[in-house]
Formats: structure tokens, sequence, C-alpha cells
């Protein structure tokens, strides 16, 4: 499970090239995040190189590995291609309903963020619940460390498709979020961050919460 750049504000490389904070944030926003790195790219460019780091995670993954990757709705046709070429087997869609959203003078209100589903075959299950299409968190921006955070409950949440205790892979680590939700619901995690400012972050939080969890 991973949430990676989306590479998708701005219409034209000079905007591409702006800083994320810029691009995402309302102007009004008061709080500031360490970089983001490698949300540059157009779509093309975007679509080879998300085909080759999930190349990389079907290699690692174990046959009926469940995948999951956090899209916008600008990146989501070229996401869903690269889950693929990569080996993949598209499964469907999950909805991440964001009520706090900001609306949209004259248009659809863009409360919706989406999980690509896949798994590398053959397939398998590893629990016998039933999981709802969409889900509801809102962002909460006290509780956020990255400009692109997810709430942990929506990810542990997401996680009861994998086996209980296993091994879950995320290639963006960014502040953590992901690890946290393992350490919540009992599994295991690999985390990869190329930014130095947000490796220590999440280094930070993730011995914060096993010291916590060990005096409970």
């Amino acid at each position: 499970m991973t949430d990676p750049p989306y590479s998708s504000g701005g219409l034209h490389a000079g905007a591409r090239r702006v800083e994320p904070a810029q691009k995402y944030l309302d102007a009004a926003a008061k709080r500031s995040y360490p970089p983001m790195l490698g949300d540059i790219k157009d779509q093309r460019s975007f679509v080879m190189w998300a085909t080759l780091w999930l190349s990389e995670c079907w290699r690692l993954a174990k046959p009926g590995a469940p995948v999951m990757v956090f899209s916008d709705w600008r990146q989501l046709p070229v996401v869903t291609d690269a889950v693929q070429a990569a080996g993949f087997e598209w499964r469907g869609i999950v909805v991440w309903h964001k009520p706090s959203a900001r609306p949209m003078l004259g248009s659809f209100r863009r409360d919706c963020e989406f999980v690509v589903h896949a798994v590398k075959s053959p397939s398998r299950t590893f629990t016998r619940r039933c999981f709802p299409g969409v889900y509801r968190h809102p962002v909460n921006p006290a509780a956020k460390v990255h400009l692109t955070s997810k709430p942990i409950k929506l990810l542990v949440d997401l996680l009861a498709i994998t086996p209980e205790g296993g091994a879950i892979l995320d290639p963006f680590l960014g502040g953590g979020t992901t690890a946290l939700a393992c350490i919540e619901t009992g599994r295991r995690f690999v985390g990869v961050e190329l930014s130095t400012e947000y490796y220590r972050l999440a280094g930070e939080r993730i011995k914060a919460e096993e010291l916590a969890r060990t005096r409970s």
C-alpha cells in the first residue's frame, strides 16, 4: 500500500515545477511542511516511472499479495495502466470520500481520492469479511505531518484486506502513516523514503508509537 506523488498539479511544465505546497495548499493555509520530492512529472513520464517502481514491487510481492495505490482523479487512468503494465491483476477502485474538501465555484466538489486495488496473480482472499467500496474519513489538519497525509483510520480500514500479521511494503513512506497503521493492526512493515526530513520524521513517529504501546 502506498501514496506516491501524484504529479498532477499545474497544466504546463512551468506550473509543475512549482513547489508542491504552492500547488496543492490553499493560499490561506498557515502550516508548512518539508518539501515533497518527485512531483514534477508530466503524464507520460509519470506512467513510465510508476511502472518501474510497481514492477519492483511485483518482484518482491508474494503470489496473491494485494496492492493498493492512492491516486487523484487526474492520474487515475494512468495508475490503472501502470499497475497492469507492472504485472499485477487490476481488481477495482476504492473511493475515499473527504467531507472536508473545499467547494468548487460553479463545479463539482473534488471531495474524493481513489485507491487502485490490484493483486499479484493468482488472486487470494485473506478474510471472510466483505468491505465497502467507499470510505468516509475527514482530514484532520492538526494531525498532518506531510502535505498529503492520509488519515490513519483510513489506512487501518484498507489494511483489513491484507493478511493478519503480514508484511506491508510502502515505497513512499512520507510521514510514516502506513507504518503507524501497521503497528495499530499488528502487521509488519517496510518503508522506503528518499527525503531525509521525512525519513527522520517518520522514524520519530514510529518510535513514539512503539514506545507508547510498550507503556500501555
